[in-house]
Order: structure tokens, then sequence, then C-alpha cells
């Protein structure tokens, strides 16, 4: 399905010298999972433009509202119509998980709303009253504004009624809006940043470790070396060089006591003990299955083994003495 584009249909976004009321704010969050539900559709679908949709969650404090998180929507058959039972089902799970998220309004990608997304726009209004639009353009050349630092390939809209000719017809207002970024959020932005270019946050951080303990690794060997070949004679005694390396040692935990030996011993059993139980509970979990497997398998040849003696038997002159018990 194409996404929905068509540019000869009338226009249902009122002019700019119309102004919206609402103070909207725009997490990182949604704009990343709108960006990565429209790449991924498009490597699904081989298609540079599919239809893609989904909803908004965030908060709502009379004309304060803010866009914390999204999830994508089903759409039932070929046509457009919104999966509701679908809807309810995810709404109530992220309810659950975060009580004071509520469905805000919908997504969607295109260059503008037309009447389509007024179609579509009015499946919604079930769930909130007047339900935003959020729209990524990615498509339209970025202008620096003075709104945003930097402006982003989406633009928000609030529904609303004109009245032309004595006839009134849905329309939509552009909402103005600012990103808002917490702290976590910013935490977990950059992370997914620096981990970007070699594979995952994790990865880069285990690297990072890595390197630091090879390179602890080399020195504390070139100073064993040192001190082994001053013991030997073979090098020049630093009396500074000493002393430093003596009260580094000092500063060293005692960790070869016999409460510290008994205490690492315990913690390192009951890490084996952890490990061998987990194993054990998977390779179980496996002969279960095996188990299962096998007595399909033999019930299924038992009854047809069956079911060839009773016909045996049913057949040729008098019943034998298996299908007199049985």
């Amino acid at each position: 399905m194409s996404a929905m584009d068509t540019d000869d249909e009338v226009s249902v976004v009122l002019p700019s010298t119309t102004t919206s009321g609402l103070s909207l704010s725009l997490h990182p969050l949604p704009i990343l999972n709108i960006s990565e539900h429209l790449t991924r559709l498009k490597l699904q679908t081989n298609s540079t433009s599919p239809f893609v949709l989904g909803a908004l969650l965030g908060t709502q404090n009379g004309r304060e509202v803010e866009i914390v998180n999204t999830f994508e929507l089903a759409i039932e058959g070929e046509g457009e119509l919104v999966d509701h039972g679908f809807l309810v089902s995810r709404r109530d799970q992220y309810k659950q998980v975060f009580p004071s998220l509520e469905f805000i309004g919908w997504y969607t990608v295109a260059p503008q709303p037309t009447s389509r997304h007024v179609s579509l726009h009015e499946q919604f209004t079930g769930y909130c009253s007047t339900p935003l639009l959020l729209i990524l353009q990615p498509n339209t050349s970025l202008a620096i504004t003075s709104m945003n630092a930097q402006a982003l390939p989406f633009k928000a809209y609030e529904p609303s009624i004109e009245i032309r000719d004595r006839k009134s017809r849905s329309v939509f207002i552009e909402v103005p809006y600012n990103v808002e970024t917490g702290e976590a959020e910013r935490i977990a932005v950059d992370w997914t940043a620096r981990g970007g270019g070699s594979g995952t946050s994790l990865e880069s951080h285990l690297q990072t470790q890595r390197a630091a303990v090879k390179m602890l690794h080399e020195r504390i060997l070139i100073l064993v070396k040192y001190v082994t070949d001053v013991i030997a004679g073979q090098a020049k005694k630093d009396h500074a060089t000493l002393r430093s390396l003596a009260a580094l040692i000092a500063s060293l935990p005692a960790t070869e006591n016999k409460a510290f030996r008994q205490e690492f011993e315990t913690e390192y059993e009951d890490v084996q003990l952890t490990a061998f139980l987990s194993s054990l509970t998977k390779s179980a979990n496996i002969l279960n299955d095996l188990v299962d497997k096998h007595i399909v398998l033999t019930a299924g040849r038992d009854d047809r083994s069956a079911g060839r003696r009773r016909g045996i038997g049913r057949q040729g002159g008098p019943p034998s003495d298996w299908d007199r018990h049985h």
C-alpha cells in the first residue's frame, strides 16, 4: 500500500495565520520509534513510501501536551481500517507499565495531511476527544528555525472544524512543538549514538574495559621485570621507584587472608551452582520435549495397529481371542 501522499486533494490544513493554543513537547523516543518504523517497513516491503501508522502515548494537562512514547498499529485487510482490538490491547499493556501515559493521538508518514487522513482521524476519536496527528516528512528540506535549534522533519497537527459556505468540514491546525529531553533520555540517546559505529553500546563498553585491563597488565609486567632485574643485579636500584612500589603494594587490600579466601570460594561456588542449575534446567526442558514427542508418535502408532487388528477380526470368520478380549 502506498503512502497517503496524493497532492491533488483539497488541502485540509488551515493557513499559518490560524494558530493553535496547544503547548506541545516532543520527546526523543517517539522520534526514534517513528524513524525506525519507516526504515524497517521500507526494507520489508521494498517500497520507498510504505504506509506507516502508529499511536502516540503521552500526558495532557489542560492545553499542555507531551508526546512520550509510541507503538505501531495494525490494519485490517487491505484497506485503511484500524485494527481496534489490537489498539486497545497494546494501549492497556502500556497502561499497566506506564500508568500516567494516555492515548493522545496517532502518527503517519506523508508530505502533508489530506482528506484521507481526515477519514483515518475519525477512527481515533473514540479513544480521545481531540487526538493529535504527528506526521513524518522525510523528503522535506530542513531549515533552521527560531523554535528549534535544528529543525526536524516532523509536523504536529490539532484537529478542528472549519465552517465555509454554511458547511462544516474537519481540518487540521499546525501546532508548534519543542523537543523535551529528560536526563534518562539523554543518557539513552548518548549510549545509542556511541554504540552505532561498532555494534552495541555494551560491546563498546566491554572493549574499553578490555583495553584498560590489557594496558594495566602490561604495566604490571614491566614493574615485575624491573624488580626481578634489580634483585638479580642486572638493573640499577632507583630508591624512589622502589618506595613507590612498596607504597602501592601496601595500599592494596589484603587478599590472601583466610577469611577473604573463604568468602571468595563461597561466592565462586554459588556462581558455579547457579550456572549448573541453569544448564540442568535447560537439559530437563529438552528431555521433556523429547519425551512428549515420543509419546505422541508411539500413541499414533498404537492406535493404527489396534485399528488394523480390529479390522482383521471383523472381516474373516469368527472373532479371534484378541477381539473377544478387546
